[in-house]
């Protein structure tokens, strides 16, 4: 049991940590300045995951692809266009935009997040961690802690930058990071 839960762990945070989860995270946190609620949104989207990875394995490979991954696209497109183009004010308290509630940017978060990392590879790897190994409730384990590990580093990660550089100039370089990830995407799509 350890043994899956140690695979689990190991396997999805080290591929986390260059993905656009990582990424995302940052951006999130210092777009709404609530890392908890950031935190608690990634945490849902990720448990989610690990739970359709581990309880519906194999079909998950079923679900066509193409109409997931233009959602992602369309999500970090839209996403990325707002946080670059805002509202244009360049005073750099007024250009943050946190969520009128705490339960807003969880929502907000866990949907961004959820939609970005489903059917990808880390939530792949968590269903062959279980077909190999068994004990999915150890693997379930492992790639949430995995993914929240990841997230904190990622909101550490943000307040470090957010103290160094303008937070508007943080949100146009993330916003033009989902747009690059909407490319990506899309590539993928028409590549397949």
């Amino acid at each position: 049991m350890f043994v899956a839960f140690a695979v689990a762990f190991g396997s999805v945070f080290i591929a986390e940590l260059p993905d656009k989860t990582m990424f995302a995270t940052i951006v999130l946190a210092t777009r709404y300045r609530r890392p908890w609620a950031v935190l608690a949104g990634v945490t849902i989207a990720m448990a989610l995951h690990a739970l359709l990875a581990v309880l519906v394995g194999s079909a998950l490979r079923r679900l066509p692809d193409t109409p997931v991954q233009l959602a992602v696209a369309a999500m970090f497109l839209i996403g990325g266009a707002l946080m670059i183009f805002g509202d244009g004010d360049d005073d750099d308290e007024a250009s943050v935009k946190p969520a009128a509630t705490t339960g807003a940017v969880v929502a907000a978060t866990a949907l961004i997040i959820g939609l970005a990392e489903f059917g990808d590879f880390t939530q792949l790897a968590t269903i062959g961690v279980v077909a190999k190994y068994g004990y999915p409730v150890a693997v379930a384990l492992g790639s949430i802690l995995a993914h929240v590990a990841v997230a904190g580093f990622a909101i550490l990660a943000g307040s470090w930058l957010e103290r160094r550089m303008p937070v508007r100039l943080i949100q146009r370089i993330g916003g033009a990071l989902f747009i690059v990830f909407a490319i990506v995407t899309l590539i993928g799509v028409i590549g397949n």
